[in-house]
């Protein structure tokens, strides 16, 4: 298919990514407003989980328990475990390591693609150009002064959020083929909703309705949970359908950009120059990785 009828579709993905790279704000906010990181996931799922279920409604279940255990694996994967692992390393880890680490997902998502997928072959193009990326998030990331402190425990999980996002990805990749991308959304939401009771059990949810009905929590809420969660997964479920899953995901590399620049807008940080290379670095890097699948699908079309 011409590369120009894609293009919505790479915008797609990379309004998708810059939403995401905003949230941190809101989720900040709710914690600092008494919310756990648990708490901020289950309400951000259920709200996002109640609204899609007003719109697909008609089929609650997948068409065979295949399937339906793949919607599991994939809001376990993609929900629950990603967000616990991600936000338990900010626990223990500086979060420079955490957004680092976080970002090797879009490398982990082509490594495990081609080595579930024996005729595909790991082309150049994409590692260089991953590289290239990663370079530059580095760069982005540590460029407000270089702090690097190795915590094995923090570090981990965080390289385990990363891999949960990569197995995610690899999951779903199937299903958006067979269901629509709101009817994989809403599941999604539902199986994490579900794998994240056990945190909410551990630590007993108890919220008091004058918290969440704060004017700041609620708008916090609502922005997570309708334009982050819900219009989000869809909007990269449809992405993912036209691009495949390792091109999409090297969007990814963008979210430090995305933060650096919510951070100089929004707190009046300074960018400096070192950033502004990393953030060249990023982008050339996703074109040299982009250049590289396209390549490889020319010549099997």
């Amino acid at each position: 298919m011409p590369a120009s009828k894609n293009i919505g579709y790479h915008l797609l993905a990379l309004l998708t990514v810059s939403v995401w790279g905003t949230t941190f704000i809101s989720t900040k906010v709710l914690i600092e407003s008494g919310l756990s990181p648990a708490e901020i996931m289950f309400l951000r799922f259920a709200i996002a989980y109640v609204c899609l279920l007003a719109f697909t409604y008609k089929q609650l279940f997948a068409s065979s328990l295949k399937d339906e255990f793949l919607f599991f694996l994939s809001g376990m994967a993609g929900g629950s475990l990603y967000f616990m692992a991600e936000n338990t390393a900010l626990r223990y880890s500086l979060a420079s390591n955490v957004s680092l680490l976080v970002c090797t997902a879009p490398l982990l998502t082509a490594i495990l693609f081609f080595l579930t997928h024996k005729n595909e072959k790991l082309k150049s193009n994409l590692v260089y150009g991953s590289m290239l990326a990663f370079s530059g998030v580095a760069l982005v990331i540590y460029s407000g002064g270089f702090i690097l402190k190795i915590t094995p425990v923090g570090d981990f999980l965080a390289l385990m959020a990363a891999l949960s996002w990569a197995c995610y990805s690899l999951i779903s990749k199937g299903l958006i083929h067979r269901y629509s991308s709101m009817f994989v959304s809403r599941k999604v939401f539902f199986y994490g909703i579900l794998t994240i009771l056990p945190f909410l059990l551990s630590q007993p949810y108890h919220p008091k309705i004058s918290l969440l009905l704060r004017t700041d929590v609620l708008l916090n809420l609502l922005f997570l949970g309708l334009i982050a969660s819900m219009l989000g997964y869809i909007a990269w479920s449809l992405a993912t359908r036209r691009l495949g899953i390792v091109r999409v995901t090297t969007y990814i590399y963008f979210c430090p950009i995305v933060t650096l620049i919510t951070a100089n807008l929004l707190l009046h940080e300074h960018i400096p120059f070192p950033a502004v290379l990393g953030a060249c670095l990023i982008i050339g890097g996703v074109y040299l990785a982009e250049e590289g699948i396209r390549l490889k699908f020319r010549k099997q079309s």
